[in-house]
């Protein structure tokens, strides 16, 4: 027998597979504490529709949108994607795009070079360089951004910049399309091109769902969700049905109609007596069959393509350029004007210099790591919240950022040595010495760089970043041993010196220049005998240890506040 393909005729007829896109809300509420604050709301949006969540101030528009994109998990009921149970695993397979209120974008790189480092990121493993190449410019050339390609973000207009935030969305081309007020602090009408380009986005089969306060919005989308005070659901239907069910003329007179008439239990309750639909309807909805899994790059390449990213970004923000180059400068001159040549010379039984040069080395690659660490991820906290949601790697991120300071750390470590050694303020001593004074300089740094990042990813702005800095060096200074010997501090004193790291690394430099042989020959230093005896290895492992440690934290406080559902800081 030979092979025949079956045509299709007229009696047989074509199956479409269903479309994709489709949002199901059953019955999900939200509390905070003891406050609801959005109230057993239950709804359908059908694949391709362009839907405004809309409502005066309190209404809860933004936490209902989130908890749509499966950003927020309701408290009660669930939101389903095309039949799925919505807030799994972020990843390159959920093909759900969210552009928060806020452009969220690093300023100081062109547009091409963003949406090549987005690309690379969210792309699915196996896309090839050309093909992510393809896709970023036919993204610019769909969004009208091509003749600014080579503009820096910072330098777009707020139209440009606002059409740059989705199109690092639109890269992965998603299915569901969420936005969280895309024409707030534009003119009308820029604002109604950011509108016009989500309705193309619609007529592709996208289902876009926006929140919103301007009726000029409304009256563009194919369907609106009225919410009431307390996320109390008022109406949804089209914006002609919403004048006719309000009885107004205005979208802008439903506002006021729903702030200053009735309660918003009275409105929920009126709108759910009218409805045509019912919850078992969108509760019976079918699942259809899922799209090709897409997976995501692993967390390796994720962290060689954050690591040149960083790199990109740091060379081109002059402020940051300034503090990691100028810090070090500054503390180099002031060390070399502080102490005199030949200051490891025995000159007077009171003589304390060796010990005090070799505490403030340590310090300085203490303050170098801790400086760097501190600027790099308050400022980019929103940055990595939404790329995390495409599936980025928590650890490669972190990973990223050792990778790209430290080879800074360690310039500035092998200057400061060098021009310390050359103007005479430190001995003359081999090349062997000098290179595990180096390496216990660039440990120290890092675990100062690693609290530094610890700190960054706690605390909530660059102000709160910059009162933690004194507050993380003061103790430092004061338990480091310099200012009182270890041994001779209080317990409580003895026991804070230890999870120091400046503490450890003087300990290690001075063993390193063998500042014991001092204890014994001037008065002064005697009191540092216990602190320069013995070897070096459980100091440096200390400081090992300390690295690792204080990265792992940063990585768990960082996965638990950008977390889908954690509070925003």
């Amino acid at each position: 027998m030979t092979g025949s393909t079956i045509e299709p005729t007229a009696t047989t007829p074509s199956i479409d597979p269903p479309k994709l896109g489709r949002i199901d809300a059953i019955d999900i509420t939200r509390r905070i504490g003891a406050r609801k604050i959005v109230q057993s709301l239950s709804l359908s949006i059908e694949p391709g529709e362009l839907v405004a969540i809309a409502g005066g101030s309190g209404a809860g528009k933004t936490t209902v949108l989130e908890m749509l994109a499966g950003l927020q998990p309701p408290t009660g009921g669930e939101v389903r994607h095309d039949g799925a149970v919505a807030g799994g695993r972020p990843g390159a397979e959920n093909r759900i795009g969210y552009v928060p209120q806020d452009d969220i974008l690093h300023l100081e790189m062109p547009l091409r070079r963003t949406l090549r480092y987005a690309a690379q990121l969210r792309l699915p493993a196996g896309t090839s360089t050309a093909e992510a190449e393809r896709t970023v410019e036919q993204t610019m050339i769909d969004l009208d951004l091509i003749d600014r390609a080579e503009v820096p973000v910072r330098a777009l207009s707020g139209g440009q910049r606002k059409r740059a935030s989705i199109a690092v969305e639109l890269l992965t081309r998603p299915r569901i399309f969420f936005l969280d007020e895309p024409t707030s602090g534009l003119d009308p009408a820029t604002g109604a091109d950011v509108i016009r380009l989500l309705r193309q986005l619609t007529r592709r089969g996208v289902t876009v769902v926006l929140t919103t306060h301007e009726p000029a919005d409304i009256e563009r989308c194919d369907r609106v969700i009225f919410l009431a005070r307390d996320g109390h659901l008022a109406f949804s239907g089209s914006p002609a049905e919403a004048r006719c069910y309000f009885g107004v003329r205005d979208l802008t007179e439903i506002y006021e109609r729903l702030a200053g008439e009735h309660t918003p239990q009275h409105w929920a309750q009126r709108f759910a007596q009218s409805r045509d639909t019912s919850v078992a309807a969108a509760q019976a909805t079918p699942r259809p069959d899922r799209a090709t899994r897409r997976e995501g790059i692993g967390a390796m390449r994720q962290w060689w393509i954050l690591t040149r990213r960083n790199v990109d970004v740091l060379r081109r923000n002059r402020l940051t350029l300034a503090v990691l180059l100028g810090s070090p400068v500054l503390v180099t001159v002031m060390m070399a004007t502080l102490f005199s040549r030949g200051a490891f010379e025995t000159r007077s039984a009171s003589d304390v210099a060796p010990a005090q040069i070799v505490f403030w080395i340590a310090f300085a690659g203490f303050f170098f790591g801790l400086t760097y660490g501190l600027l790099q991820i308050v400022g980019e906290v929103a940055v990595f919240r939404r790329e995390r949601l495409a599936g980025l790697s928590v650890t490669a991120y972190v990973a990223s950022k050792v990778a790209a300071l430290l080879p800074v750390l360690a310039g500035v470590s092998a200057v400061l040595l060098g021009v310390l050694r050359g103007l005479g303020r430190l001995p003359a001593a081999g090349w062997h010495v000098y290179a595990v004074l180096f390496a216990t300089i660039l440990i120290e740094a890092t675990s100062a760089l690693a609290l530094g990042l610890l700190a960054s990813a706690a605390v909530s702005n660059a102000a709160q970043a910059a009162l933690a800095l004194p507050m993380l060096c003061f103790p430092q200074v004061l338990f480091g041993g310099a200012i009182v010997p270890v041994d001779q501090m209080a317990t409580p004193g003895r026991w804070m010196s230890l999870v120091l790291s400046n503490r450890h690394a003087f300990d290690a430099l001075g063993r390193d220049l063998d500042l014991d042989r001092y204890t014994a020959t001037l008065p002064a230093m005697s009191a540092y005998r216990e602190t320069f005896q013995g070897g070096t290895a459980a100091s440096v492992l200390a400081l090992a240890t300390f690295a690792v440690v204080l990265a792992v934290i940063t990585v768990w406080v960082l996965r638990r506040r950008t977390a889908p559902g954690a509070a925003r800081r």
